[in-house]
């Protein structure tokens, strides 16, 4: 079982969990990470959240309000190789739901890779649907572009 900890963008296990993931989205996009690369900075307005199994961090993602009133992004999704398939992605993402709606958040917004099948499930079992992209994303035919009602999740 994951224990899950909020905390915010400069924690060290963040740094070291995303630069994980920016060296595997460089294995399945090399040609075209380059294009990603800057929309996935993030700042001190994101709320994060890291899993820890056994006292180690294999988890993480965060959210960051966007410029439509009352919508988040869902950024910097990643779960270890190690501890995939254990339900530990669902349960991030299910916390950032509930601190979004807690702050008065209505709708998740976010973006995912056609060569991220795995995530792509995640966001599917978890009732994300697919919409069209957003930018900057618009017109980049590798992503996808889900959103979801925060308005019918309990606060539990």
């Amino acid at each position: 079982m994951a224990i899950l900890f909020r905390t915010t963008s400069r924690h060290q296990h963040f740094k070291q969990l995303i630069g994980e993931l920016d060296a595997e989205l460089w294995i399945r996009y090399p040609a075209i990470q380059q294009n990603f690369a800057p929309h996935n900075n993030i700042d001190d307005t994101a709320r994060v959240v890291i899993a820890y199994s056994d006292d180690q961090a294999v988890g993480c993602g965060c959210f960051r309000p966007m410029d439509q009133p009352g919508c988040i992004e869902i950024k910097r999704m990643y779960v270890s190789p190690d501890a995939r398939g254990k339900g530990i992605a669902r349960l991030i993402l299910n916390e950032l739901e509930i601190w979004a709606k807690a702050q008065g958040f209505r709708t998740s917004k976010l973006e995912t890779g056609f060569n991220q099948p795995e995530a792509i499930a995640v966001y599917r079992r978890c009732n994300y649907e697919v919409i069209p992209n957003y930018p900057p994303y618009t017109n980049m035919i590798e992503s996808m572009c889900m959103a979801k009602e925060l308005l019918s999740m309990p606060l539990v």
